[in-house]
């Protein structure tokens, strides 16, 4: 399959990244991509940019270098009720959202109230990814994680950093596949994302492309295929 997208990446401005926007530009239409997400860090990331940074975005330009580029935020869910650290009149204003759970942000609970915080942080209608949902560090049940993104038009994520054998995140291959099966079943299209921190690993899902080659992944389910298929679930176009 060719994928024309990547929708979830940071640059310098995260705190732990390498690359600046037009360095990540770059590599995006060199490598033949259509669009790019840069979706830097919220606020309570140790390290990342301030709010000032994401209330300043309307000044970028929306392509460069022959591709679409959308600005956004990856948003650290906070607590068990799926709080978010961005304010909601600031979350609107992003072209695409994803929400994530971080060490360094939210302690675990049990596998029944990390699934409630990450579907109560999908029921904001700004939020559009569910981001690397697949660390087992935060249990999940994911028929119900699959039936809430399906209720509420949020993409499930699939992150090539989490199966990154020097990956920080606990044990997510089972969880992907568990994850795949019940997409499989209910119809539920995921997003593959770089998660790339440099501009060498934009557009590169070389861990996630064995595993759904393996499931026999519908390539219907996949929306990197198609950015009118991506536009459909993202703030920008909606």
């Amino acid at each position: 399959m060719k994928y024309v997208l990547d929708s979830h990446t940071h640059t310098i401005a995260s705190g732990h990244a390498y690359s600046t926007l037009h360095e990540m530009a770059k590599a995006a239409s060199d490598k033949g991509l259509e669009l790019l997400g840069i979706t830097e860090h919220s606020m309570r990331m140790p390290g990342t940019c301030h709010e000032y940074y994401f209330q300043n975005m309307r000044i970028l330009p929306r392509e460069m270098y022959g591709i679409e580029v959308m600005h956004g935020a990856e948003v650290n869910i906070m607590d068990l009720n799926g709080s978010l650290d961005m304010k909601q009149e600031l979350l609107e204003k992003m072209d695409v959202v994803v929400a994530s759970m971080h060490t360094p942000c939210l302690k675990a609970g049990s596998r029944q109230e990390n699934t409630h915080a990450f579907i109560e942080a999908m029921k904001n209608p700004w939020v559009n990814i569910a981001g690397h949902p697949d660390d087992s560090r935060y249990p999940l049940d994911y028929l119900a994680l699959v039936q809430a993104a399906k209720e509420f038009h949020v993409l499930l994520e699939l992150n090539n950093n989490s199966l990154h054998p020097l990956g920080a995140r606990k044990d997510p291959l089972p969880n992907d596949v568990v994850m795949l099966k019940y997409c499989m079943e209910y119809q539920v299209p995921v997003i593959l994302d770089s998660d790339a921190h440099t501009q060498e690993d934009v557009g590169n899902h070389c861990f996630l492309d064995p595993l759904l080659e393996e499931m026999h992944f519908p390539e219907e389910l996949v929306v990197n295929r198609s950015v009118a298929e991506y536009k459909k679930f993202i703030n920008r176009f909606r």
